[in-house]
């Protein structure tokens, strides 16, 4: 009987459960081009995201639209409300002040543990994605900016050898980005972040682990402190609510 009963169970999986590939790069596709908007700035927070106008942007069916803002509603960079529809997400200022308190408790320890255990292989990639990021400092261009610190804490957290680490500020990554460029839109913190980070990877070059911590909570203090002010500014600018 139990090999009969394996054997049906793979013919219903043969069917029921084989996945159209195809239909998952389209969906990806989807989700990545419509968080590379919000994070750009193309869709600013509070636009509404209207289904029927993405179709018509993107070229897509609305049911891969859906599934793409469920997706990003899990990110935190849509929201839902009920009687209004899908809209890009607020970070409020106390959102905000949460996700930088875990980055620096994170990140300090992830800067430690960089320095004690990174191979020299792992070192130099830290630098080599630091000279990367210093060009792209060097266009001024927030985008480029943006997206080569991101590639830069790519290597940083690979290289810190802690998983959990990693994915607990990999959960956070929209949300990063997003804050990212905004403490980059404040005026004069492009040049203070790109010496920050310098400060981490020479702390880490030499193998100092207490000065790679500091080094990394600095930075993380310094970038809060700049996206709150953009926060604030923003809402005293719009009116939307009292400025914590």
């Amino acid at each position: 009987m139990a090999p009969r009963q394996d054997h049906a169970l793979a013919a219903r999986g043969e069917f029921a459960l084989k996945i159209d590939r195809r239909q998952v790069m389209l969906r990806q596709q989807v989700v990545d081009m419509l968080r590379s908007a919000i994070l750009e700035f193309r869709f600013k927070p509070g636009d509404r995201l209207i289904e029927r106008e993405l179709c018509e942007l993107m070229g897509v069916s609305r049911t891969s639209v859906r599934e793409a803002l469920r997706h990003l509603e899990s990110e935190g960079l849509v929201r839902n409300e009920v009687n209004k529809g899908p809209s890009v997400a607020t970070v409020t200022p106390e959102e905000a002040l949460q996700i930088y308190e875990v980055r620096e408790a994170l990140e300090g320890v992830a800067g430690r543990l960089f320095a004690e255990r990174a191979t020299d292989l792992q070192v130099a990639a830290l630098q080599a994605a630091l000279r990367r990021l210093e060009a792209a400092f060097g266009t001024r261009d927030t985008r480029t900016i943006v997206a080569e610190a991101t590639r830069f804490y790519e290597v940083f957290l690979e290289g810190c050898g802690n998983n959990h680490i990693r994915d607990l500020i990999r959960s956070l990554h929209a949300r990063v980005v997003y804050l990212r460029a905004t403490s980059m839109s404040q005026p004069g913190r492009a040049p203070g972040s790109l010496g920050e980070m310098t400060s981490i990877v020479d702390a880490i070059v030499r193998r100092d682990p207490a000065a790679a911590e500091a080094a990394c909570k600095e930075h993380v203090r310094r970038a809060s402190a700049a996206a709150l002010d953009v926060l604030r500014r923003r809402l005293l600018e719009t009116g939307d609510g009292p400025v914590p």
